[in-house]
């Protein structure tokens, strides 16, 4: 994904389009970060003890793509998570190896179409959703910030993998 390719920071205007702008926008700048690396470079981790790794924001945030996007915005039901039930608290999409990677990129691209498809179906941002029961806009919102935060983990990780800086 070159630069041009990418989405920009939107421009002023209504409320919708800056917000999904914004996810856009996010969305791309994981993806450039991803860009261009081996797979044992998107496994690798960040710093010891640490197992974060690039590929393990990618498959953390194709859950919260499906925790505040598909289920929050979808027809009320149980929230099943994209790689596994979490019961026992660990972070099954951290801890990452060359065998996942297909398969977790695969995934991630999956969870925002998805997100994108029943985001289309909430005319309004005030819309209550059945899967968690905030509306459109805090979901938007929440999953814009997961983007934000972790975009700056994917900042010094690619940094320290090959040098790569900016958005």
């Amino acid at each position: 994904m070159g630069a041009a390719d990418r989405a920009q920071q939107p421009p002023d205007g209504d409320e919708r389009g800056i917000l999904t702008g914004w996810l856009a926008f996010h969305r791309d700048a994981l993806a450039a970060k991803c860009e261009g690396l081996t797979d044992d470079q998107l496994v690798e981790r960040a710093v010891t003890p640490s197992a974060l790794s690039l590929l393990g924001l990618v498959r953390h945030l194709a859950e919260m793509e499906r925790a505040y996007g598909v289920w929050a915005l979808g027809p009320r039901s149980e929230l099943e998570w994209v790689w596994g039930s979490y019961t026992d608290h660990a972070e099954d999409d951290i801890d990452c190896d060359v065998t996942m990677v297909a398969e977790s990129m695969r995934r991630w691209r999956s969870e925002m179409r998805r997100t994108d498809d029943a985001l289309s179906s909430h005319p309004t941002l005030d819309e209550v959703c059945d899967g968690n029961g905030f509306s459109v806009r805090w979901n938007l919102a929440k999953l814009i910030g997961e983007y934000a935060r972790h975009n700056g983990h994917a900042d010094l990780i690619r940094e320290r993998i090959d040098g790569q800086t900016g958005e």
